[in-house]
Parts: structure tokens; C-alpha cells; sequence
């Protein structure tokens, strides 16, 4: 285990999100499942703690009940490198959740992810204080993010 690892906190339904999660992202898998016995505040057989990789990168979650939920304060941000990998990313994790503005999404399971193109960084990168303003104006017009239209924004 990596020295810091993302903890999350699911109600009951933390199975079910930790599969919907590594059907999304290659190179994922199940480490460690403990459920729930007899007498367990979850029925027996639930998991209870679960430690899973979603593309190399480490999770710890527990099902600890409804006393906590997630909120924007914390998000997972993923760099995408084309458009196709953004749009593949946004349908399925936003499908059920809320979009958001600039990339931002809540997928259904109240968890906050960013799906950034690569490019916008480049782009917003530019010394060109001109360009780079004209790229922010056009992301925060757009909530899945168009690599194209911030491209067009750059040029102007």
C-alpha cells in the first residue's frame, strides 16, 4: 500500500460502487473485500471494508452507514489525453449523477470527479495572457469540456 491512499465512505452501497468504478478504468482491480458477520450493523455478507485500484491508483472504502457523504470539497481529477477519452469518461461516470460546470461532475454515488483534457492545461499554460484568458472564458462557458471549442477560444 502506497503511504497515503484515498479513504472513502459509502453508506451501504460501497460493492456496488467499487464494481461501477473498475468496469470504468483500465487496469483496475479488487484487492481486499471484508464483510460484514452476524450481528454487524449492515446485514451479514456486506462488505464492510473494501481496498481496490482504479488505474494504479490505490482506494480504501468502508460501508460506515449515513452519519458522513461526500461533497465537492474533495474531488478526483482525471487527465485525459483526447476527446474521445473525455467524452468516454463524462458519459459514464456523470450517467445517473449531476454535470457540472468546467469539467467538474458528481457521479451517482455523490463523489466529485474532474475530467480534464490534457490540452486545457497547455493552453491556459500559454504566456500569451491574451490566449489563455480567452481559453478560460470558453471553459467556464462549458461543462463537459470541448478540446475543440478551447482550441478555437486560443486562436480567437
Amino acid at each position: 500500500m502506497k503511504k497515503i491512499t484515498p479513504f472513502l465512505w459509502f453508506n451501504n452501497n460501497l460493492e456496488e460502487a467499487m464494481n461501477f468504478y473498475i468496469s470504468i478504468f483500465k487496469n483496475s482491480k479488487i484487492l481486499e473485500v471484508n464483510r460484514y458477520g452476524k450481528g454487524g450493523p449492515q446485514p451479514e455478507g456486506t462488505v464492510f471494508v473494501a481496498r481496490f485500484e482504479l488505474d494504479g491508483q490505490e482506494f480504501f472504502a468502508v460501508n460506515g452507514g449515513p452519519n458522513l457523504v461526500f461533497t465537492e470539497a474533495i474531488s478526483f481529477y482525471i487527465d485525459c489525453m483526447s476527446q474521445e477519452e473525455v467524452d468516454e469518461l463524462w458519459d459514464k461516470l456523470s450517467e445517473g449523477g449531476e454535470k457540472g460546470q468546467c469539467g467538474w461532475l458528481k457521479d451517482k454515488y455523490g463523489l466529485s470527479w474532474q475530467i480534464i483534457p490534457s490540452a486545457l492545461g497547455e493552453l491556459m499554460g500559454n504566456k500569451d495572457a491574451v490566449k489563455a484568458n480567452r481559453v478560460r472564458e470558453a471553459l467556464l462557458q462549458m461543462s463537459k469540456i470541448d478540446i475543440k471549442g478551447l482550441e478555437k477560444a486560443y486562436k480567437g
